[in-house]
């Protein structure tokens, strides 16, 4: 596990300090928890400094992904010597709710009806 959180080393310089120990909070919660992953179970599985209040700040706050995927990237994987294409994947899924952030209606080809949900674009290698 420490071998994960030692990978984070490369993004911190992008990070505050606050950010990044309660981002390194938040993953190591996620390894070792079983069961539904919540804000709350997370508090209950981190270790000090990993406090409720302290997870709701970290998913509060606003992080620069684009530029951490892109140094994560160049120093784990780029290697000059290789070409590398890029390939998205679209997934919508099902999600109840008006509060959640992005839930909207798509429509279905499958049943040729709408449906409310979230939709995520992931770029692969």
């Amino acid at each position: 596990m420490t071998e994960i959180l030692a990978l984070l080393q490369t993004i911190a310089p992008l990070l505050e300090k606050r950010t990044f120990r309660q981002m390194s909070q938040v993953i190591f919660g996620m390894l070792v928890i079983s069961g539904r992953i919540t804000m709350l179970g997370l508090s209950r599985w981190t270790e000090k400094g990993g406090s409720y209040r302290t997870i709701q700040r970290f998913y509060h706050s606003v992080l620069p992904w684009k530029a951490i995927h892109w140094m994560f990237f160049q120093k784990r994987h780029f290697n000059p010597e290789h070409t590398y294409i890029a390939a998205g994947d679209e997934v919508v899924t099902g999600k109840a709710g008006d509060e959640t952030f992005g839930v909207d209606h798509f429509f279905r080809a499958s049943n040729s009806r709408s449906f409310q949900g979230s939709q995520f674009f992931v770029f692969r290698q």
